[in-house]
């Protein structure tokens, strides 16, 4: 007959049993990495880089969005800061044709390329000996010029003149600007002769001229602008 298990017994067996389910419980499996250059290793390489070249492609993506913003920002700034304020009663009343706004910044970037290209004359006098040369172009004017009778000939000279064209711009200011210059400027004629090289002086080489592409993206512009301000034949309803 088997002998009965004492109380004592029994306690020291389930005590046995408790300590070890928790030992099991403590021990986690952990994961083996595949072998080096078998298949299963290439292919957690490969999500791994694949996650890697998908986290910087968003990232790119996301500074290049903030880098546009900042530009867009800038050029809405630079866009503020150029524009001057003309008020109506300082706008003289022979200015016709009166380029409106969007006719106007697209002169006043002719009037840019124009200067880069060294085929911009700028001034009364320097506009007067141009027309009277023979040059061809586009006169631009500033209506708020004071007094007007400064150039007030300068209409019929370019009337009298052949393949030259005159349009007003509201402000002196802007047209200096455009024109490369501290100061603010009465006139420009952007010309469409090509300005010959001179010898300086002192015997030293001439500077170098404008490349063949800067004057045929010049020329392409001009007669852009050309064609519009031939349309133009009043200020009447043109708003400010």
């Amino acid at each position: 007959m088997a002998p009965e298990s004492t109380p004592k017994k029994e306690k020291k067996d389930k005590k046995r049993k408790s300590d070890a389910a928790d030992l099991a419980a403590s021990i986690k499996p952990q994961a083996v990495p595949p072998a080096e250059g078998t298949a299963s290793a290439e292919a957690v390489a490969m999500e791994v880089d694949g996650e890697k070249a998908l986290k910087k492609q968003k990232k790119e993506k996301k500074e290049k969005r903030k880098s546009l913003a900042a530009g867009d920002a800038e050029v809405d700034e630079d866009d503020k800061k150029a524009e001057f304020s003309v008020p109506l009663d300082a706008i003289s009343p022979i200015a016709s044709p009166l380029a409106p706004k969007k006719l106007s910044k697209k002169l006043f970037k002719v009037t840019k390329k124009a200067s880069k290209a060294r085929q911009l004359k700028r001034g009364v006098k320097e506009v007067v000996k141009a027309i009277r040369k023979g040059e061809k172009g586009l006169l631009l004017l500033a209506s708020n010029i004071t007094p007007v009778d400064v150039i007030s000939h300068l209409p019929l000279l370019a009337e009298e003149a052949q393949g030259v064209e005159y349009v007003w711009v509201l402000s002196k200011e802007e047209l200096g600007q455009a024109a490369g210059t501290k100061r603010a400027t009465s006139c420009v004629l952007i010309s469409a002769t090509p300005a010959k090289k001179t010898t300086p002086k002192d015997g030293s080489a001439p500077k170098a001229g404008a490349s063949a592409e800067d004057l045929a993206e010049l020329k392409s512009s001009l007669e852009e602008v050309t064609e519009e301000v031939k349309k133009l034949e009043s200020t009447a309803g043109i708003k400010y």
